[in-house]
């Protein structure tokens, strides 16, 4: 952890605290996956608290997507880490585990209810509707970063990465090997 992320996170009353009670509102109120899940973490830790920035949220949302697992606890793992070490990782993991498995039980518990329900598969669809829209802003955002960035590698890589999903139905995996690969090359910057 450098010096300016210690700073911003020790100087506040039980930061630990606050660690677990914004990773539990973020994972208690996210719905629809990683990508929703990355979008609050990125507006709260680096746009809000100023814990990290921009580019470290970019490079920790590679790294997760890369492991294998699900994106939001592989995120919390990563953001916990970079905020806070090791004691971040067991707060961050603790804090974003508890919200889905209580919903989860819950949920399995009333299935039956649940599934023939009008008003719950209403609920369902409006849910799936706003998922898409926060996941299409994730994708503008992180895609103006890359942009901004002007590396011609990189504009390269997200462009032939999108067609190569989109057009030829790459693998997922296939793409992110591949990106690792490529990262692993003594290319240097390529900025324009």
């Amino acid at each position: 952890m450098d010096e300016k992320t210690r700073s911003a996170f020790f100087d506040q009353p039980h930061p630990y605290v606050s660690l677990f009670i914004k990773m539990l509102t973020i994972s208690a109120f996210t719905f629809g996956g990683g990508f929703v899940i990355i979008s609050m973490m990125r507006r709260t830790f680096a746009q809000k608290l100023k814990w990290l920035d921009d580019q470290e949220v970019l490079d920790m949302t590679a790294i997760a997507q890369s492991a294998p697992g699900a994106l939001g606890v592989n995120s919390a793992i990563i953001f916990g880490y970079r905020i806070a070490g090791i004691p971040g990782v067991v707060v961050s993991l603790t804090a974003t585990i508890i919200p889905p498995l209580v919903i989860l039980s819950v949920l399995a518990f009333f299935y039956k209810q649940f599934i023939g329900n009008p008003v719950a598969q209403t609920v369902m669809q409006v849910l799936r509707a706003g998922v898409a829209a926060v996941i299409v802003d994730v994708v503008i955002d992180l895609a103006s970063n890359v942009i901004k960035s002007k590396d011609v590698l990189n504009l390269i890589l997200m462009i032939a990465a999108f067609v190569a999903l989109s057009v030829f139905k790459v693998s997922s995996l296939a793409i992110i090997l591949i990106a690792l690969v490529i990262g692993f090359l003594p290319l240097g910057g390529m900025k324009e």
